[in-house]
This record gives C-alpha cells, sequence and structure tokens, in this order.
C-alpha cells in the first residue's frame, strides 16, 4: 500500500508544486505515494462558497468555519481512515525529524492547511486534528508548510532515496547538526580537504565525523545537546 496524502486547501493548485519535481516527483509518478488536493470551497452550502466568518468577540480578520471544514474532512478521511489528522499552524508543536519518521511509517496523512486569523477551536477538537509548526514565523497560510511537510516525510519512503543510509546520517537523526562534506577537487582557492577524510582510516573518519557534528550543534544549535537523541523508528 502507497503512503497517501490528502490536501485540503483554499488552493489546491498549489500541489503537488515542488513535491511534482526530483525526488518526491519521481516516486509520485511511480506510485510509491499519492496526492489529493481538496477544495475546502466545494462543502460551503451558499452561491458564495463562503468558507470564513467573523471572530466571535470581535477582533481583526476572519476565521474559517467548524462546519464547512467539517464536512471537508469527513469527505477526506471518513470513519476507518487511519491517517492522522494535522493542522499546520504556528501554535502547533513543532515538527521533528522524530515525528517525520513515525508519519512516514504510517499510511499516510490528512493536511488541513488553515487560512486567515486561523481555525474555529471546535473544528480542531471535534475532529482530533493534530497542530503541526516548522518554525517560529507565520506565513500566509498552511500550503507551503504542508509542502514542506510532506517533501520531509516522502524522502523517508522505502526506494525513494537511491541510499536509504543517506537518511539516516543527517541533521536531527542523532540529536546532532549534521558534519562537514568535501568532494574533488582535492583542493579548492587553496583549501584542501581535511587529511583524515583522504587516509582510509574507517575509524578516524568516524571518530571525526562525530566530533565535527558536536562542535558544530554546540556553536549553532546548543539546545539540541540539552534533548536526548530521538530515536529511529523501525
Amino acid at each position: 500500500m502507497s503512503f497517501a496524502a490528502s490536501v485540503l486547501t483554499l488552493y489546491p493548485e498549489m500541489f503537488p508544486g515542488a513535491l511534482g519535481l526530483s525526488l518526491a516527483g519521481r516516486a509520485l509518478e511511480a506510485g510509491t505515494w499519492s496526492l489529493e488536493a481538496i477544495q475546502i470551497r466545494d462543502f460551503a452550502t451558499d452561491r458564495h462558497r463562503t468558507v470564513d466568518d467573523t471572530p466571535a468577540g470581535g477582533g481583526a480578520g476572519m476565521v474559517m468555519r467548524a462546519d464547512v471544514l467539517a464536512r471537508a474532512i469527513d469527505h477526506a478521511s471518513p470513519p476507518g481512515d487511519e491517517r492522522p489528522r494535522l493542522l499546520m499552524s504556528p501554535r502547533g508543536k513543532p515538527l521533528t525529524q522524530a515525528r517525520v519518521r513515525e508519519l512516514a511509517a504510517g499510511p499516510g496523512v490528512v493536511i488541513l492547511c488553515g487560512r486567515f486569523e486561523g481555525v474555529d477551536q471546535r473544528l480542531i477538537d471535534a475532529r482530533a486534528l493534530e497542530e503541526v509548526s516548522i518554525g517560529d514565523f507565520i506565513l500566509s497560510g498552511g500550503e507551503p508548510a504542508a509542502l514542506v511537510l510532506l517533501d520531509a516525510v516522502v524522502r523517508l519512503l522505502p526506494g525513494v532515496m537511491g541510499n536509504a543510509v543517506s537518511g539516516e546520517e543527517e541533521s536531527f537523526e542523532n540529536g546532532l547538526l549534521e558534519h562537514p562534506h568535501y568532494t574533488r577537487p582535492q583542493e579548492f582557492e587553496g583549501r584542501p580537504i581535511p587529511d583524515v577524510l583522504i587516509s582510509g582510516n574507517h575509524k578516524k573518519i568516524a571518530e571525526w565525523r562525530r566530533a565535527e557534528a558536536e562542535k558544530l550543534t554546540r556553536e549553532r544549535r546548543p539546545d539540541l545537546l540539552g534533548a536526548p537523541p530521538q530515536p529511529l523508528v523501525k
């Protein structure tokens, strides 16, 4: 069974976007995963296809309606659908590589892309949506965040990457940022490849890479050193 992604959005033309290219695009064409972009406005009941209304209690902006979104979600994810239901939201739990691996090991995802000021909280509660954030910043909508999440997940699906080991030796896989990389030419503008990497001593190479990863993490993301390594999902 392939990994199935359903995205609920006001802008279905944004998909597959970059996901139709490179590794994700080839996997999509091969049927390793599938993508369905669903227009939320199709589930509005008035002639203007209204999906939002003014916020209760007053304030700026508009809020996406619970009734319209519920119909859209129930269409995309009927009873018995075991896929997690995600809401891309800046107030959500930060996306981690561990969570990406969990999602990649499952049957797929249903993603709601928020717009305007947000989504009626009753919809979030009633449909058990998992709020997910890709960073401490605000986007114009959930679509770019959904593309990021799907790219992170799809590349880990079996057969998508040419070398499966590549996915195990990257930043965040072991609680550290990734070590520096080098390739030919052996010298570039007076900067040589570190001698250890051309020594042929695999033990020393592994030790050097670990030390460099720890150094980079201390310098750039010291917060990661206080957290336990993220387990790999088998």
